[in-house]
């Protein structure tokens, strides 16, 4: 290397990892609460059982792709339903930029799962290597003496088994997890169940433990969007510069007044999991944690000032606050056009999702035409058409199915394999029947080249009946 370049700057300045302090409050409280919750929500749901019957899985929520169905409770979703996943991906779209709108990027700093293992990470990072100035010692410690080693091991060892339950509870999801929870202990499970756990250890353990906020930062697209979600009306966390400003450590001597309450105690940004300061303004990294504002009132009301120099604030109160008035009620910054347009839009979806939930029939069918050959000419002058009629029955257990049609008189129908018009579906099955249709000689279908009727399909335990319409082509046709 030449010296040239040896003295040339550096275009990538090396992460110096963040360590925040640890911070008691509302906002801190309520971060504990979702985080209980939404991991007890992912690592429980799997095992949660619901009883469907004796042809069924018994586990409350499964994506059983083997079957092509996906099981919620008492919902099933079979593939050609798959617009119920769509419009579920849709409400949640919808709910971020509900949530986004009205109170900023409160996903980011609450609800992401990114947000909630790094949270659960750094809470195992404090219990093992202690508070923010006793980690930071640490790091900076340039010898790898037995206490410093003794840490990190295990530190990286519970990472490490959380990781593998992260990994462990996404492919219980996809299969009956006491059966897969046996298999994966005696090695008998499927390689794909091992890769996948891998992987899902492997991101977890990096993203939760060591890429933390660089996740945020540089690979997640959302602080880069939403920037279009929100306006002036939009509540999230900000500085009250014109309250805090200027500000200076010293309370008390000559030129004391003319200080603003912050003290520039830097407790704001030590308790910040993004490493930012937030009096410099609304920033790309800021994931609205609120972990600022209760360390901010800590301070102020140790210092006796009052709270909220650090708050929720939309920008649009600035200016009132700046004149000594009071800010608008929050009702009026949430309750506003955009967001009630996207409240209107979410509803709307979920209502339309929840009608055609319960008006879906129970059986339904699909038929499809045989066209090599399109007809076929029978000894006695008689004409046949073949049709793969396809039949899925939704219920719990075996249903007989009578199949008939109307649209013309002189055409009849015959099932292959079986004299009658009734077949057997199998519970929770679609069921394939090949279906003739034989008009006579002479008579109108066999003549003309095509005619219209109808297919029904009748459930003949609660006589509920599907129908598909199609096409009867005669001997005209060339």
């Amino acid at each position: 290397m030449s010296s040239t370049d040896s003295d040339a700057p550096k275009l990538y300045q090396a992460r110096e990892p963040i360590f925040p302090r640890r911070v008691s409050g509302r906002f801190r409280n309520l971060k504990w609460i979702i985080m209980i919750v939404t991991l007890g929500i992912y690592y429980v749901t799997p095992w949660l059982r619901w009883d469907r019957g004796p042809q069924l899985p018994d586990q409350a929520v499964l994506i059983d792709l083997a079957n092509r169905r996906f099981f919620f409770f008492w919902i099933e979703i079979w593939p050609h339903e798959f617009y119920f996943v769509a419009g579920l991906l849709i409400m949640a779209g919808l709910g971020l930029f509900l949530f986004t709108s009205a109170l900023g990027r409160v996903w980011c700093g609450y609800t992401c799962p990114q947000t909630v293992w790094t949270d659960l990470f750094i809470l195992v990072e404090r219990w093992i290597e202690g508070d923010r100035n006793a980690r930071l010692r640490l790091h900076r410690q340039k010898k790898l003496d037995f206490r410093k080693v003794r840490l990190r091991l295990t530190k990286w060892t519970t990472w490490l088994l959380i990781a593998v339950a992260t990994g462990g509870a996404w492919v219980f999801y996809f299969t009956d997890a006491p059966t897969l929870a046996r298999d994966l202990v005696t090695l008998d499970a499927h390689p794909a169940a091992y890769i996948t756990i891998a992987i899902l250890t492997g991101t977890t353990f990096f993203f939760g433990g060591f890429a933390r906020e660089q996740i945020c930062i540089y690979a997640c697209p959302w602080p880069r969007i939403q920037a279009a979600m929100m306006d002036e009306e939009t509540l999230t966390v900000a500085y009250r510069d014109w309250r805090g400003e200027p500000r200076g450590k010293h309370r008390k001597g000559e030129g004391a007044e003319n200080l603003g309450d912050c003290i520039d105690c830097n407790a704001c940004v030590n308790v910040c999991p993004m490493g930012i300061d937030i009096r410099d303004g609304q920033q790309l990294a800021c994931i609205t944690c609120a972990l600022c504002i209760d360390a901010c009132d800590d301070v102020m009301e140790r210092i006796g000032k009052p709270r909220g120099l650090i708050d929720y604030i939309a920008l649009s109160d600035e200016d009132r606050e700046r004149a000594g008035g009071a800010p608008k009620p929050v009702w009026k910054h949430v309750f506003r056009p955009r967001v009630m347009l996207y409240t209107g839009l979410w509803a709307l979806v979920g209502l339309g999702l929840l009608f055609a939930l319960f008006i879906r029939p129970d059986i339904e069918m699909t038929v499809a035409p045989e066209r090599n050959p399109v007809n076929v000419i029978l000894s006695d002058g008689s004409v046949r058409n073949t049709y793969d009629v396809r039949l899925l029955n939704k219920h719990g257990e075996d249903r007989p199915f009578r199949i008939t049609l109307t649209g013309h008189p002189q055409l009849r129908v015959q099932l292959e394999g079986t004299p009658y018009e009734t077949v057997t579906v199998p519970a929770n099955q679609t069921y394939l029947q090949r279906v003739y249709v034989v008009a006579p000689p002479n008579s109108g279908p066999a003549d003309a080249e095509r005619t219209e009727f109808r297919f029904w399909v009748e459930d003949l335990t609660n006589s509920e009946r599907a129908h598909n319409d199609t096409v009867f082509f005669g001997r005209d046709v060339q």
